[in-house]
């Protein structure tokens, strides 16, 4: 008698969740996925509706009396979007109603979906893999066009199968060191192959490339964080409420005005740019303005980019240095000399690139410091390869990369093809993390902890 088929311990229970918002609405929609959906279908609505065809039905109560009418959907498993059997309620968009029709769903069997729960049970019966599960949470998510293409193209597998292409470069090449090492007497020779070299100056292109679009749609996915950062009255509110195009923070002549952070979330073109406004840093006796000083140097520490906003009518390099020396190593800045409006300079990229001129007042030179963030940010308009990444994409990226490097280190410091083989099987795993070839429990329960209830 053959076994009976394994079946995850994931994917035991039925579940159930409202997969629109809460609220008031025209229609709301309730999920049920698993194994006891079909008798949940019969016992709710009196018969299983026909597969894929929206059906009237009528929803009842325990003791047969009507909750709603509405429309059932039934999609029968292996053919819905998580795999099992599906059913879609349709009932009236109150709340009260809504959480009769799940406590009903509940009474007979069925347990509340987890976050994410049905995108996880997709991935779990191979309906999509992990990195176009989490296209759907970015779709979802989308704050602009851009956004939103990008993530259709991931969805639709384009960076699974990138990241399967250069996974198989990455096993071609493992193939031939294993089979080097099979005969003995040949491996040397091999190992100094023209033919192995120009294998791996193409892997390392292929690295090169992949990690350039991991970053771009890092970058459309989660936004270039900038923050502006000055002494007082230089002009940094000012210079927020003109990126913003609205009157984003109070401006006053008083010096010390911003006290707390003041974030904004701006367009650029495509590029999301979450810019932070802040207290003037200086010393004080004042406790709050203090207070201030210190958030806006922890919001300095944390950002992308930092945009050091000076009086052009203070000409002390002394004070321009001292600014400078208030950047933690490693945050990239741009200096911005304001007030051009009463200078007289030309707004623009200054001449030496070491500065943008402009007036925060006036507007002039605002374009150039939107070009001057895409530059900084590495950022191209949405084209026809651009996907949507989280930095976990990333992160598994570089680290494969590493791995590709040491077995290029050891193949030409020792010539060592076990170690070589080894360290090319670790950049694969690496790879395979991304799509979730390769994935743990404790992997799986972040992500899809991280979307909605009811997706």
């Amino acid at each position: 008698m053959p076994d009976a088929p394994h079946i995850h311990p994931r994917l035991a229970d039925t579940i159930v969740a409202r997969a629109t918002p809460a609220g008031r609405g025209g229609i709301a929609v309730i999920r049920v996925s698993g194994p006891g959906t079909r008798d949940i279908a019969l016992a709710l609505t009196g018969e299983l509706p026909r597969a894929r065809h929206a059906t009237l039905a009528g929803f009842r109560d325990s003791a047969g009396e009507a909750l709603d009418l509405g429309i059932a959907l039934f999609f029968p498993a292996p053919h819905s979007f998580t795999g099992e059997d599906v059913i879609e309620l349709h009932s009236h968009g109150g709340d009260v109603l809504v959480d009769l029709v799940i406590a009903r769903v509940l009474e007979l069997g069925a347990r509340m979906a987890r976050a994410g729960e049905f995108t996880e049970r997709a991935f779990l019966n191979d309906k999509l893999d992990l990195a176009q599960a989490e296209a759907i949470a970015d779709l979802i998510d989308a704050g602009s066009e851009a956004a939103a293409r990008a993530a259709q193209r991931s969805l639709r597998g384009d960076f699974s199968a990138a990241v399967a292409a250069l996974n198989e470069r990455v096993t071609e090449l493992r193939v031939w060191v294993e089979a080097a090492l099979d005969f003995p007497d040949e491996d040397i020779e091999f190992l100094q192959s023209e033919e192995l070299r120009s294998r791996l100056d193409g892997v390392a292109a292929h690295f090169e490339q992949m990690a350039a679009t991991v970053r771009a749609g890092c970058l459309l996915r989660d936004g270039l964080r900038v923050v502006i950062a000055g002494r007082p009255n230089a002009g940094k509110s000012s210079l927020l409420n003109a990126l913003a195009g609205h009157e984003a923070a109070i401006v006053t002549a008083t010096p010390g005005t911003t006290r707390d952070l003041v974030r904004e979330a701006i367009d650029i073109d495509g590029l999301p740019v979450h810019v932070a406004d802040t207290a003037g840093l200086r010393d004080s006796v004042d406790a709050i303005e203090r207070e201030g000083v210190r958030r806006a140097r922890a919001e300095i520490g944390r950002a992308d980019h930092a945009l050091l906003v000076i009086d052009a009518t203070d000409t002390s390099v002394a004070s321009i240095d001292a600014l400078r020396a208030e950047l933690p190593p490693g945050v990239g800045h741009t200096l911005v000399r304001n007030k051009c409006d009463l200078t007289g300079e030309t707004p623009g990229a200054a001449p030496d690139g070491a500065a943008i001129v402009l007036s925060a007042t006036t507007g002039a030179g605002i374009g150039a410091l939107r070009e001057r963030l895409k530059s900084v940010a590495g950022f191209q308009p949405a084209g026809e390869g651009l996907i949507t990444a989280r930095r976990r994409h990333l992160d598994r990226i570089l680290i494969a990369r590493r791995h590709f490097d040491e077995a290029c280190r050891l193949l030409d410091t020792a010539g060592a093809g076990e170690l070589m083989a080894e360290e090319l099987l670790q950049a694969q795993n690496a790879l395979a993390e991304i799509t979730g070839e390769f994935s743990s429990d404790d992997l799986l329960g972040k992500i899809f902890g991280s979307f909605c209830i009811g997706k």
